[in-house]
């Protein structure tokens, strides 16, 4: 094998491990999300300025920001989440920064109010390799299709179900 050859394996595999550690980064954030454990959760973004767009969920411009929504209106045992990431779309904008596209598929059951929440969307993310760990910097999300459904003796009744409206993101 040419020096050339041995430095473009070097590459090819560098890149695919950046690429894996994104996706272990965003899998253990929508992990940390369903078992609520804030400490995970702020790891996965990085320190100081970022931009999270969640839509209706709100805008964040520190990661503390968003913590503490999550920690007021999420973090409770009778709100049973499920994140399922798929898909995901990464790329490589440099060796310190890369941007990224997932499905996500998300269901909650309350039973405090006695509903289920399927919701799908897209995430689109940016990445930035801080201290040898891939961080997020900014990440919006956009709903493609919402179901709500009320829990009555044992039935279901549907409360909101299609196309989520499109709404005026506000500035945190």
């Amino acid at each position: 094998m040419t020096n050339e050859e041995l430095q473009s394996l070097q590459k090819r595999v560098q890149r695919l491990e950046a690429i894996e550690a994104i996706k272990q980064l965003k899998a253990r954030y929508l992990s940390a999300c369903d078992s609520k454990q804030l400490t995970l959760i702020r790891d996965c973004f990085a320190e100081g300025e970022i931009d999270i767009d969640y839509g209706a969920v709100g805008c964040f411009r520190h990661r503390d920001e968003l913590l503490a929504l999550f920690d007021n209106v999420g973090n409770h045992q009778h709100m049973v989440e499920m994140h399922h990431g798929q898909n995901p779309r990464i790329t490589l904008l440099d060796e310190e920064q890369a941007e990224g596209e997932w499905g996500l598929y998300y269901f909650l059951i309350n039973s405090e109010e006695n509903t289920l929440t399927q919701l799908g969307g897209v995430y689109a993310d940016r990445y930035r390799l801080i201290d040898g760990q891939w961080r997020i910097t900014a990440s919006q999300f956009t709903p493609t299709s919402t179901l709500v459904s009320q829990l009555e003796q044992g039935q279901a009744e549907i409360m909101v179900a299609g196309r989520p409206p499109q709404s005026v993101t506000q500035e945190a």
